[in-house]
């Protein structure tokens, strides 16, 4: 297993719960705060499945400040801004070797999580594929801004892009097992228990 000194650390992308912030396509379904609820309940199993992994966290945050986060999760995480620019641009600024992953996949458990840590060390990168096209998960030794430039987000291509330019570059990333996100009302409907 990865271990914490030279191993990557767990970079988690995160916004506060704030009504008509957070969860904004399952607002039409859930209200804005039912998706900011919602948000909030992905967001602390995203958190405890983090501690239990024993990865080191760092939260890379939006939508509020750092102190807001301190104040939900402890003064025991590196919290910093994500900054400005699109989901690539925020994504290339992180160093490796680090696990990069969101609060919308409840399936990804701390075993998940730990596996990945454990990829890095026979790869250079590791992937968590979606359902819906996109990765749960991304991970890299070190920093690859080549991976996220000019990416068509939130498309059901973004995982194959992902592969393809990891080919070119002559690269055979790890595959986790793909998991499902939670983005539309039709996600949710397989996690009754969040509801």
């Amino acid at each position: 297993m990865a271990d914490d000194a030279t191993g990557p650390k767990l970079v988690i992308f995160a916004r506060l719960p704030v009504p008509g912030k957070a969860k904004t396509r399952l607002i039409p379904a859930l209200g804005e705060e039912g998706a900011a609820r919602l948000y909030a309940r992905l967001l602390n199993r995203t958190m405890e499945e983090a501690r239990a992994s024993a990865l080191p966290i760092e939260l890379r945050v939006t939508g509020g400040e750092c102190a807001a986060f301190r104040s939900l999760y402890g003064t025991d995480l590196a919290i910093r801004d994500q900054g400005e620019g699109d989901l690539g641009e925020r994504l290339a600024r992180i160093e490796g070797p680090a696990l990069v992953i969101g609060s919308d996949c409840p399936g990804l458990i701390a075993p998940v999580l730990k596996a990945a840590a454990d990829a890095l060390e026979e790869r250079s990168v590791v992937i968590g594929p979606a359902t819906d096209g996109g990765y749960y998960l991304i991970g890299f030794r070190e920093r690859c801004p080549w991976l996220f430039a000019d990416m068509a987000w939130s498309t059901p291509t973004v995982f194959a892009e992902t592969l393809a330019r990891c080919a070119a570059r002559g690269i055979g990333p790890a595959i986790l097992p793909e998991l499902a996100d939670i983005d539309t009302p039709e996600d949710l409907a397989a996690w009754p228990e969040l509801q």
